[in-house]
């Protein structure tokens, strides 16, 4: 029976864990033996928000499971001319596909869009709230470097009152044992946050103590007018450039799950010097998504 990602908290620890480990199972399978896991099975993408990453990532992690992707246009569709977002899914259900890949400005649409649809549905990547896969690739890229993360201290720095991915990384490495922090200035701090995670405006004290660093963009496309943001004071205050990286331990290592705004959140000699685990975050994007299908999509059809 198919079945949906809506966002990590539901799926669970054991859940979670059980899809690392068939994304690393994946990387030995023969590639048609891999390709037979989902053969038949056809997805329809419905991203309504810009995506280069993550939409990419789902196609490749399709192919390589054999299922057949479906791009639905949404400036092409009769979106466009008034009508709904579920007589739409209704509309696609009727041809009998199974499963949809949902990116989604409004925080609750993907669990709006699984009540209606039969097929599986899986988030990627709501509002502010969830982006469950980024959650799962960001823990498997942070345990192939560094191991057990029970205890382990992560700082998630820059906009996380906005981030979709701040979300799903707290619940991803809490679940895992880490000590994680939320750093941000208050205008961009998250109002609350589950327990044992901490919260601060201040990044250079904690630098030496860390094991791992995610690093995130401005959201300029979610911050309301009210917010006033001093742009010029957050690079002062929060930019991981040399200095910076060079205050934290030599095994540390540093992860942007992008888009990046180089000079703002990172600067260049960072984003692409021998810490930096970005592209690690980029090809285990692949190798999670992959997994992610086979579980929704429960086997070939």
């Amino acid at each position: 029976m198919p079945k949906d990602l809506i966002d990590l908290a539901s799926l669970g620890a054991a859940g979670i864990e059980r899809i690392l480990e068939r994304a690393r199972e994946l990387r030995q399978l023969p590639r048609a033996e891999r390709e037979r896991l989902c053969a038949g099975r056809e997805l329809v993408h419905l991203f309504l928000e810009p995506s280069t990453r993550t939409r990419i990532s789902f196609e490749l992690a399709a192919r390589r499971v054999g299922a057949r992707v479906i791009d639905f246009d949404g400036d092409a569709s009769s979106l466009r001319k008034g009508e709904s977002l579920s007589d739409t899914i209704r509309t696609i259900e009727a041809m009998e596909v199974d499963g949809f890949v949902l990116r989604h400005g409004e925080d609750d649409m993907p669990r709006q869009v699984a009540e209606i649809a039969a097929g599986a549905v899986i988030n990627a990547g709501a509002g502010t709230t969830a982006h469950p896969t980024q959650g799962l690739l960001d823990r498997l890229t942070l345990e192939e470097e560094l191991g057990d993360l029970a205890g382990r201290r992560i700082a998630i720095v820059g906009d996380v009152r906005h981030s979709r991915v701040a979300a799903s990384d707290v619940v991803a490495l809490s679940l895992a044992g880490a000590q994680v922090h939320l750093v941000a200035p208050p205008e961009l701090q998250r109002e609350s946050v589950p327990d044992g995670v901490e919260r601060g405006a201040e990044l250079d004290p904690l630098l030496p103590e860390l094991d791992a660093i995610v690093m995130l963009r401005i959201q300029r496309e979610r911050i309301r007018e009210e917010v006033s943001l001093d742009l010029d004071g957050f690079v002062e205050r929060y930019q991981l450039h040399a200095e910076r990286l060079g205050r934290m331990p030599d095994g540390a290592v540093v992860l942007h799950p992008g888009p990046m705004n180089r000079g703002v959140e990172i600067s260049d000699a960072v984003a692409d010097g021998p810490r930096s685990r970005i592209h690690d975050q980029v090809r285990h994007g692949v190798e999670v998504r992959a997994a992610v299908l086979e579980h929704c999509l429960d086997g070939p059809r």
